[in-house]
């Protein structure tokens, strides 16, 4: 059984970082899954974000954060991270990451994945 746990998220002020991290649990390794980051800002549907690969070679971005959003992965810890610089207030969300062993973690689709965190709540001020 796959369990993920989000962390890290709070509140920030426009143009502030934060940092995200997702630990994975589960008795295959994490290196067999693709990961990926969603989030759901208020009254709206969960949307992607960020999506890195098995090794962590390839990352793939939103539009809306491509620039200012880094995903990474360090497979040793079984855990991965979003690094969010320059926040704005539209980033403000609930973050989830996400598990994979199919290929289509790159489309960005949340039926392309298999397991979700509970979530993490980012909030930035302007």
């Amino acid at each position: 059984q796959v369990q993920l746990g989000e962390s890290g998220g709070g509140l920030a002020q426009a143009g502030e970082s934060l940092r995200l991290s997702c630990v994975y649990s589960g008795r295959i390794s994490f290196g067999s899954y693709a990961m990926g980051w969603f989030r759901q800002p208020p009254g709206k549907e969960r949307e992607f974000v960020a999506a890195i690969s098995w090794s962590g070679a390839s990352q793939f971005y939103a539009g809306s954060v491509e620039g200012r959003f880094t995903v990474s992965r360090d497979n040793s810890k079984n855990e991965m991270y979003l690094q969010m610089d320059n926040l704005k207030p539209e980033d403000t969300a609930l973050y989830y990451c996400a598990a994979t062993q199919r290929a289509a973690y790159k489309t960005g689709a949340v039926s392309g994945y298999d397991y979700w965190g509970q979530g993490t709540q980012v909030f930035v001020s302007s």
